[in-house]
């Protein structure tokens, strides 16, 4: 089998994509991996839960040009690609499209391999071995921003951002013009910094996901932070882990 090429084409194409083909609800998936029968496995699967498949990619400069013009709202990304690895993948896409999601979907457990995904800008981090069921509801809940990992590799990172807290001063932490965040923002920087999901943020606060979500990119925007790794780096710097 061959990959498929995008099912759209360029800004017009996805705003048309409620419109027809897919459900207005479908989330806009692209699978990329080197192996053709797991990535058509993989494709199936997730058509098969009701996703929108839009392209797949069998190597790292095609699955680039590809997402480009596909437009999907997941990446589903293996990290051993030809041509270009998945992490520089990651960065480039992020690079033009902020708002994507991607999900490494990896046969590696490798703490190098988890935090150098996860760094790139990656938002989840799951191994070959989860279930049908644990891949869908990673999609679902990587596309609603939440940080999902395979058991045991969530701590791995929280562990990552305090030892990176333990460097050198950030750029933000240097800067004595630093906006100052709201009560609320404060909140929920505390709790991103323990390690909650935006879900568990919303339950605990008794706000919506979304609302979670606009507070954490206003929190980005005032801080000139980049992403969740400059974000939470920045809360431990300042203590907000161990708040009560």
């Amino acid at each position: 089998m061959t990959e498929r090429e995008p099912v759209r084409d360029g800004a017009q194409d996805a705003r048309d994509g409620a419109a027809g083909g897919a459900s207005p609800a479908a989330l806009r998936v692209m699978v990329v991996d080197d192996h053709p029968m797991w990535r058509d496995a993989v494709a199936r699967d997730l058509e098969q839960h009701g996703f929108d498949v839009v392209a797949t990619a069998g190597d790292g400069e095609q699955a680039v040009r590809r997402a480009l013009a596909a437009l999907p709202d997941v990446l589903v990304l293996d990290l051993n690609l030809p041509a270009k690895p998945g992490v520089e993948v990651c960065r480039e896409l992020l690079g033009v499209r902020q708002e994507l999601r991607v999900l490494v979907l990896s046969a590696s457990g490798e703490h190098a391999d988890v935090l150098e995904a996860v760094k790139s800008g990656a938002t989840g981090y799951l191994v070959k071995s989860a279930s049908t069921e644990e891949l869908v509801d990673a999609v679902r809940r990587t596309a609603a921003g939440d940080p999902v990992f395979t058991p045991g590799l969530a701590g791995l990172v929280l562990g990552e951002y305090r030892r990176l807290a333990t460097e050198p001063t950030s750029r933000a932490q240097a800067d004595p013009g630093v906006p100052q965040l709201t009560d609320r923002e404060t909140e929920v920087l505390r709790l991103v910094a323990k390690g909650l999901s935006y879900r568990q943020i919303a339950e605990r606060l008794v706000i919506s996901h979304r609302t979670v979500q606009n507070h954490v990119q206003n929190t980005l925007g005032k801080l000139q932070l980049h992403n969740r790794v400059e974000l939470v780096r920045y809360a431990i710097e300042r203590g907000l882990d161990d708040a009560d």
